[in-house]
Order: C-alpha cells, then structure tokens, then sequence
C-alpha cells in the first residue's frame, strides 16, 4: 500500500513566507533574512523528499533568500555609511516585504469574501415572477376582495375599539331616537356626496354609541337591499362603501 502524506498546500512562494513569518511570529517591517531562509529551505526539502512536485517559482524565491542571506552576512565598506552611521545601501528586504504587505492585504481581503460568501449561501430567495400580466393595469381595475358580514363585525369591532380610545373621561349623556330609515337615508347622502365612494370609518365621524349602532344597522340593511356595495382590494387594506 502506497503511504499519502498530506500537507499545507501553498498557491506560492509568497504564501509559504507568509505561512512561516505568521507561525514563527516574525515582524513583517523586520525579517531576520537568516532565520526565514533556512525555514524555507527546509520547507523546500522536506516537500522534495515526499516526492512532491516543486514548481520553479519556489526554487527562485530560495535563491533570492540565499542571495539576500549572503548579502547581509558580507561586510559593509566605509563609503556604504554615513558620518552618522545609517546604512546608505538600500535594504534588500524592501522589495520582498512591500511584496509580502501587498500579498497578505490579498489574502485577507479573499478570506474576508470566501466568509461572506458562505454567509450568502445560507440565504435563500425566492427566483423572480413574471408580473407581466399586472403591468398596466389600474388600481381600481383590481378583483376586489369579498367582504362577507363577519368582515362588516371586525370592522365594526376596531371602529368601537377607536371610540373607546377617544372617549372624554367625563361626559355628559344625552338620549336621542335616531331610526334606522333615517340613518339609512344619510349614509346613502354620504356617499353621494363623496362621488359614489366612501370610506367605510368615514361614515361613523364622531357619532356616540347609539348613533354609531344605528350607522352601522343602516349599513348592513343598504347591502341587504343591495343599495350598497363594500369592497376591500386587499386584507388589512381600507373598506369602501360604494353606491350601486
């Protein structure tokens, strides 16, 4: 049986510096060009000595390091210093770090996208509807919704819960017959005189209790005879009194 030995895989040169400066915990500004070099070289062997495939870019970057390595282990000449001391040669491991800040801005900003990528995926939507049918068509041109008598008793309902939030802490009570032929009469008026379309809460105003009963009986006798007709275009939506 074939013995596999599975390790870090690394998309380049620059991601196994980065790899290593992390876990030896080097400063990025500082690298001890030493230290890196034989990390790396040693990366490098123990990948040819599991038989592994190293691409040309990883043997470069080991010569660049020997290269910087030897460099800085040479010594500096009088005219390489300044009279007060500071190295006028350029470092050699500008280059290699800009490249490395550079690379790990890379690699984080991708990490970043991969999280909110996996964070995307939770999410599911629903694909889009061809409204092309709707297109065009007018507000009051709409199937409106059947608005039954247990739909009239919610409204009512709501309508007295309104009163009762408006109500005066103290008030005066006075008795008044209003019939409902009468009320009938003035809800039909009502609409008339708003073009043929009322809202249904509209009809009520600041009416007390008993008138409000009274509207409300005169209401359902104006559908009852087919005087009236309600509609609701949509659940929640307000309800409309229209004349027949």
């Amino acid at each position: 049986m074939q013995y596999n030995v599975k390790i870090d895989a690394f998309e380049g040169p620059l991601d196994l510096l980065l790899h290593l400066i992390n876990r030896y915990e080097i400063d990025i500004y500082d690298i001890p060009v030493a230290t890196i070099t034989e990390q790396y070289v040693s990366y490098i062997h123990a990948m040819q000595e599991l038989q592994l495939d190293v691409a040309s870019e990883f043997l470069v970057m080991a010569a660049t390091l020997l290269a910087m390595k030897s460099k800085m282990l040479l010594p500096k000449h009088e005219e390489e210093w300044s009279e007060d001391g500071e190295e006028l040669t350029e470092d050699p491991r500008q280059e290699l770090m800009e490249r490395l800040i550079e690379y790990k801005k890379y690699k984080e900003a991708a990490t970043e996208l991969k999280e909110r990528e996996g964070e995307r995926a939770q999410l599911f939507t629903r694909p889009p509807a061809d409204l092309s049918p709707f297109q065009g068509q007018d507000s009051d041109e709409r199937m409106p919704l059947d608005v039954t008598l247990y739909d009239m008793l919610a409204a009512f309902q709501k309508l007295m819960r309104r009163k009762t939030l408006q109500r005066p802490i103290t008030t005066t009570i006075t008795r008044q017959e209003i019939s409902i032929e009468a009320q009938m009469d003035e809800v039909m008026e009502r609409v008339r005189l708003s073009g043929g379309r009322q809202r249904f809460f509209d009809l009520f105003g600041q009416d007390d209790r008993e008138a409000i009963v009274v509207t409300f009986l005169a209401v359902l006798e104006l559908m009852k005879k087919k005087l009236i007709m309600i509609e609701q275009e949509r659940n929640f939506d307000e309800i409309y009194v229209f004349q027949t």
